[in-house]
């Protein structure tokens, strides 16, 4: 199974140290996932303007197959002005609504205080729906006091909560196996 951690940003470092923690804490499960962190700044970025995937630049294509060939996600996002980042939005607007059906998602967010936690509930969790992901039910949402001076995350509580994200991840992971099995209707 290979599980992509998408850093949904291109500036900051806060998601990314987020994606790290929950990628070990996934890698102990002793799970044998293949986990691989993309990085949207590394990426030479297009506005999604409807036009044939082909049209587009090597870079948007890559992340586009990147997504298909996945078979669970890890959403990081920081929220600013109260919603996620554009180019974030651009790169789920870029996906064909089939190619996360039934794969597991879970997502986390930071932001500089804790008035913005329900962003990804009312804006995220509400796109990862359309394309009929199997959300999990536990979110994880930061804020800049979570961090220390050289974004290291000093809370034990989020420790706890990246934990139990990664755990139920795992599980969310095993149940879309059986589920994106296609049910021979001849008979």
């Amino acid at each position: 199974m290979k599980i992509l951690f998408v850093n949904g940003t291109v500036i900051g470092k806060k998601t990314g140290v987020m994606l790290e923690i929950i990628r070990n804490y996934i890698e102990k499960t002793n799970c044998g996932y293949s986990l691989e962190i993309m990085n949207l700044k590394d990426y030479e970025h297009q506005i999604v303007d409807g036009r044939p995937l082909i049209e587009y630049n090597t870079d948007m294509q890559e992340i586009v197959q990147k997504f298909k060939e996945a078979d669970g996600y890890v959403i990081a996002s920081p929220i600013f002005q109260g919603s996620i980042p554009g180019v974030l939005k651009n790169v789920l607007d870029m996906l064909d609504p089939s190619t996360m059906r039934y794969k597991p998602v879970t997502i986390v967010a930071t932001g500089g205080t804790y008035q913005h936690h329900l962003v990804m509930e009312y804006q995220l969790k509400p796109i990862l729906d359309y394309f009929r992901c199997m959300v999990t039910p536990n979110y994880v949402y930061t804020q800049a006091g979570d961090f220390d001076h050289e974004n290291r995350i000093s809370s034990n509580d989020v420790h706890d909560r990246f934990r139990e994200l990664a755990r139920a991840f795992v599980q969310y992971v095993e149940m879309s196996k059986v589920l994106r099995e296609v049910p021979n209707t001849k008979k």
